[in-house]
């Protein structure tokens, strides 16, 4: 049974960082490219970054491009979401994903999913 577990969501104050992971289990994810979404309260869920799976390419919405950096390691079939310079208008459910390209991720058009992380940034 395929699993996706996020962990390091929390709460922090604006300007603070946190890192996010992703850990895949039921079957080895290293020919799939992996991402982020989020979604806020009374809002839809929309894409936050994604990455290649090589690692070599990553992908980041606007709104987070510059703060945010995604990595992988394909040996721990895991992905991070670095995040830095947090804003409150970041807090939301952050959910990890799994796709058959980048192009599929951020077209929503997801394999699997997980049960997603809570941020919270103060200001």
């Amino acid at each position: 049974q395929v699993q996706l577990v996020e962990s390091g969501g929390g709460l922090v104050q604006a300007g603070g960082s946190l890192r996010l992971s992703c850990a895949a289990s039921g079957r080895t994810f290293s020919s799939y490219a992996m991402g982020w979404f989020r979604q806020a309260p009374g809002k839809e869920r929309e894409f936050v970054g994604g990455i290649h799976w090589s690692g070599g390419y990553t992908y980041y919405a606007d709104s987070v491009k510059g703060r945010f950096t995604i990595s992988r390691d394909n040996r721990k079939n895991t992905v991070y979401l670095q995040m830095n310079s947090l804003k409150p208008e970041d807090t939301a459910v952050y959910y990890c994903a799994v796709a058959g390209s980048v192009s599929a991720l951020r077209s929503n058009e997801c394999d699997y999913w997980g049960q997603g992380t809570q941020v919270t940034v103060s200001s």
